[in-house]
């Protein structure tokens, strides 16, 4: 660090400039106090005129009324009709739920069919190929001879018609039994959908009752409430029909 100089700060110039700060800043506010009081507005002055409608205090008093009871049932039939729908999705969702579920139950449960019948016609085969072969060492071991002779002898023809029928059974077999899965497989899908299409037609009736029911009971509370305070005056004329159809709007 080289040599330096140490200035000594000027205490009179610095108060000086303070107070031409001060100074000038309390001529602003006084500038602003001057400007405000000169554009200050003054009174207003209006001619009197009476206020009002063409209704009486005791219409104006009843109108008033059925407005707030008419904005109380209405805000009561908004939280029923999202609780409502609330609900409905809930169990929407739950029977979305349980129609996943049910749906991979079905799938699971076809498998198990398919690997069923997969194994019983792989044994059914099996046990046709042993039988076969069986049948067919039997007739190796037979003895050699032309067609006359085979038509003639008596146990070796009555070993090969035995085979023969054997063979045919285990196939009329394995084809009833086929036959019969098939039946069964389709009975079952017919009957859960005629399962499936009841629950829907449940679910719907049982939603248009609810909803019925709420209406009703709805106009009913409106009637009731509206009843000991509707007012007759002279030249009006209304019915409960036209004050329930408002109560909708």
């Amino acid at each position: 660090v080289g040599p330096y100089v140490l200035i000594t700060p000027d205490e009179t110039r610095r108060n000086q400039l303070q107070q031409s700060k001060s100074s000038f800043a309390k001529k602003e506010l006084d500038d602003l106090e001057r400007w405000k009081e000169e554009h200050r507005p003054g009174p207003i002055k209006l001619d009197p005129q009476r206020l009002g409608g063409k209704e009486s205090e005791a219409q104006a008093r009843q109108k008033q009324q059925m407005m707030l009871m008419q904005s109380k049932y209405q805000q009561k039939h908004k939280r029923e009709e999202y609780v409502k729908a609330k609900k409905a999705a809930e169990e929407a969702e739950i029977m979305k739920k349980k129609a996943i579920q049910r749906e991979k139950a079905e799938r699971l449960e076809v498998k198990k069919r398919q690997q069923e019948m997969q194994r019983r016609e792989m044994f059914l085969e099996n046990q046709y190929y042993k039988t076969n072969e069986l049948l067919n060492r039997l007739d190796l071991g037979l003895p050699k001879s032309d067609s006359c002779q085979i038509a003639n002898r008596g146990p070796e023809s009555t070993v090969w018609t035995r085979s023969h029928t054997y063979k045919q059974a285990l196939r009329e077999d394995e084809n009833r039994r086929l036959e019969e899965m098939k039946q069964e497989q389709r009975r079952k899908a017919e009957l859960m959908e005629f399962k499936q299409r009841q629950e829907e037609e449940a679910r719907t009736r049982a939603r248009q009752n609810e909803q019925r029911r709420v209406n009703n009971a709805f106009l009913d509370r409106l009637q009731n409430k509206t009843q000991p305070n509707t007012v007759c005056q002279p030249g009006c004329s209304g019915s409960l029909e036209h004050l329930s159809n408002n109560a909708w709007v």
